[in-house]
């Protein structure tokens, strides 16, 4: 049942990205009434596609080529990355992710609050660390399988900054960890756990990066600086519970490369004693305080934490105490070499 319903949803966003967005067929009676019944192959639409296509071509250098023969092949499951109940696909030549929005209010702030000043910010900042978002896809009709949440409606295509492990003889040395202040508690990932979470998933709830980051002050500096621009605009925008991508790969193997316009931290840092490379992205932030399932969570976890005493959470706090424990994060993993 598994495979096919990983099959069916590829086969769904692999059909959106293929067809032009001015080519996109009008619905008629008969054709959204078979469409409501489907399960798992809901139709997909691109969502926003101009505004995606000036990103990747005016600000991040994507060649729109190559961007589409990206998608010629079938797309690959690549299971679980998370614990929201997302599913990840792949691009066969691994430069692009495919995650799903199963949650109406992640794709509601993204597509109607979220994407335009993103689009404005990155347009200003190109240097940004927040992933490089390449385009939104969303089901053109009501459905079962997504009113009864056995597939996801919605779905972003993203940048991977492990696009080239696989051409690395050391590949299997590649280190990744998903970064969240660890002071938090996250009940919710076992009060209200969500129905299409493995429960594999569920038991592993953040990474913890044992080792530090070791660059010159100069670097640091630069760091510092784009995450705090970031940083502020995901608080102006009122988000919260984000994290940070952290990528650790031997430096003698392959040369620092990266998708359209480079970047320091997305080619691959040096490490000051020359082990290691370092890459890093700003990912999730899709999960907004004033959105209607984040002030109900709040207010259930508010309420068990009068019995369990477990202390702050990250999604019941505020985006300016999310925002500093972060940077406090980020500085605790760094240390800095001459």
């Amino acid at each position: 049942m598994g495979k096919r319903r990983q099959a069916d949803i590829s086969k769904s966003i692999h059909r959106a990205l293929l067809r032009e967005p001015d080519r996109e067929r009008k619905t008629t009676l008969i054709s959204g009434f078979i469409a409501f019944f489907a399960i798992w192959k809901i139709r997909l639409a691109r969502i926003s596609a101009e505004i995606f296509r000036q990103l990747r071509n005016n600000v991040w250098q994507i060649d729109e080529d190559d961007y589409k023969t990206s998608f010629l092949s079938p797309i690959q499951p690549v299971g679980d990355l998370g614990f929201s109940g997302s599913t990840f696909f792949r691009t066969e030549n691994s430069k692009l992710l495919i995650k799903s929005l199963p949650r109406h209010s992640e794709y509601s702030f993204f597509r109607d609050d979220f994407l335009r000043p993103y689009y404005n910010y990155m347009q200003e900042n190109q240097d940004s660390l927040l992933v490089r978002i390449t385009d939104f896809l969303g089901s053109q009709h009501p459905a079962i399988g997504t009113i009864l949440k056995c597939t996801p409606s919605h779905h972003v295509i993203m940048e991977n900054i492990l696009h080239d492990r696989q051409n690395d003889p050391n590949a299997d040395r590649w280190e990744t960890y998903d970064l969240k202040p660890v002071s938090y508690f996250y009940p919710e990932r076992d009060l209200l756990p969500d129905p299409l979470t493995p429960k594999d998933a569920t038991s592993k709830l953040f990474d913890v990066f044992e080792d530090k980051i070791r660059i010159t002050k100069d670097e640091h500096r630069e760091l510092r600086k784009t995450i705090e621009s970031d940083l502020a605009f995901l608080q102006s925008m009122n988000a919260v519970d984000y994290s940070l991508f952290l990528v650790r790969y031997p430096a003698e193997g392959i040369p620092p490369t990266s998708i359209g316009r480079g970047s320091r931290w997305r080619h691959g840092v040096r490490s000051a004693d020359g082990r290691w490379r370092y890459r890093v992205v700003l990912l999730d932030f899709f999960w907004a305080k004033h959105k209607l399932q984040a002030q109900a969570m709040t207010g259930v976890i508010q309420t068990f934490n009068v019995v369990g005493r477990q202390g702050p959470m990250s999604i019941t706090t505020t985006a300016e105490e999310y925002r500093d424990k972060f940077l406090r994060m980020v500085d605790g993993i760094v240390e800095l070499r001459d």
